[in-house]
């Protein structure tokens, strides 16, 4: 009985916490994620488009977000097509990377949310890629209808494995990082 009261308490903050929130809608057109990810001999860079997306703001502090990326528009930007780019981006959508026929996108839902101060924000989110969600913590910037945050995602928790020191010995210069970076801006 006890346990039936707390939560239906809490059900009751999230309610009147809500009621008085504003979704947002991210613009996917206008908003950008580009992506790098490193190997021993040099690195590659592209984006991915995001699919859709909100952010969810009470008295103009932001209180809430998720998003959905669509995987299947990864692009390589490094490389000119007939030059390796039509290969890498086949690679990162095969099944040993980001398997996007079985996996199109991948979502990010803001699950706790610290004010900084001055627009700053520290979130923890759940990241899905593939079928593995995995908590990801990063400094979120808000202004002028904008968020702009950088972020570290170790594949490897993602069960992305190809070319992993980690996972592979005599790799050599075939190692691939586990990390991969991403910088993301969102026009809302």
């Amino acid at each position: 009985m006890k346990k039936l009261k707390t939560i239906t308490v809490a059900l009751l903050v999230l309610i009147a916490t809500m009621a008085n929130a504003q979704t947002t809608k991210v613009n996917p057109a206008t908003s950008t994620i580009t992506w790098v990810g490193k190997k021993v001999t040099g690195q590659h860079s592209g984006t991915i488009d995001i699919k859709e997306g909100t952010l969810l703001f009470k008295s103009k502090k932001l209180i809430g977000g998720n998003f959905v990326v669509d995987m299947s528009k990864i692009i390589v930007t490094d490389l000119k097509t007939g030059k390796g780019k039509e290969d890498l981006e086949g690679h990162l959508k095969a099944d040993d990377f980001f398997g996007t026929a079985k996996y199109p996108t991948a979502k990010l839902v803001f699950k706790t949310i610290g004010d900084k101060g001055n627009g700053v924000y520290i979130i923890t989110a759940d990241l899905t890629i593939k079928a593995s969600t995995n908590p990801v913590t990063f400094d979120l910037n808000v202004a002028n209808n904008t968020a702009k945050t950088t972020l570290i995602v170790d594949r490897t928790k993602y069960d992305i494995k190809y070319g992993s020191g980690s996972f592979f010995s005599n790799l050599g210069d075939k190692t691939i990082s586990d990390n991969f970076d991403l910088a993301v801006v969102l026009q809302f």
